[in-house]
């Protein structure tokens, strides 16, 4: 898997991964275009998408013969800390490490602002996202009652700070 920047030709391929992903965050066009596009009046956004070769489809079991996007997180950058907005594995990939190599790859760029923390929420139910913030050293930091409709749930609070050094 190869993990670059996301650029707007991207976005088609992060919006059919996302819409594939029932407990991810459901963006529409408008604020993938935001979070990819660079904009001076914007906070600085961080958008990746992880790579695969050819070979591996995103939902199903019929392989592509082109690389396809298996991954993408959208982060942004709030004056001294980090907040990530999104992150999705594709079903047919999770457990491979893939959702670490993202979440590292955002606390890379935090460590390069020198920025005090990374936060972020997930629906509690979401079990396979809480255990690898937990994995990546975020600690429950609190709850957002009700916070999720489609259905009614809490959000979970997690931050990752101070994270000087990078311990594993």
């Amino acid at each position: 898997m190869k993990v670059r920047p996301a650029n707007s030709a991207d976005i088609p391929l992060m919006i059919e991964l996302e819409r594939a992903c029932p407990t991810a965050a459901h963006w529409s066009e408008g604020q993938y275009q935001q979070a990819v596009g660079p904009r001076s009046d914007d906070p600085q956004r961080l958008a990746l998408v992880a790579e695969a070769s050819s070979g591996v489809r995103v939902v199903d079991e019929n392989p592509d013969s082109s690389p396809c996007i298996v991954g993408f997180l959208v982060a942004r950058h709030l004056a001294s800390e980090w907040e990530l907005e999104n992150i999705v594995v594709a079903p047919t990939v999770r457990r491979k490490g893939l959702g670490r190599q993202l979440v590292d790859a955002l606390l890379a760029a935090a460590r390069k602002t020198d920025s005090e923390s990374v936060f972020l929420e997930v629906r509690e139910s979401n079990a396979a996202a809480r255990k690898l913030y937990e994995v990546a050293g975020f600690r429950l930091t609190g709850r957002r009652t009700s916070y999720y409709a489609n259905p009614a749930e809490d959000g979970i609070l997690y931050r990752r700070s101070p994270f000087w050094p990078f311990s594993e």
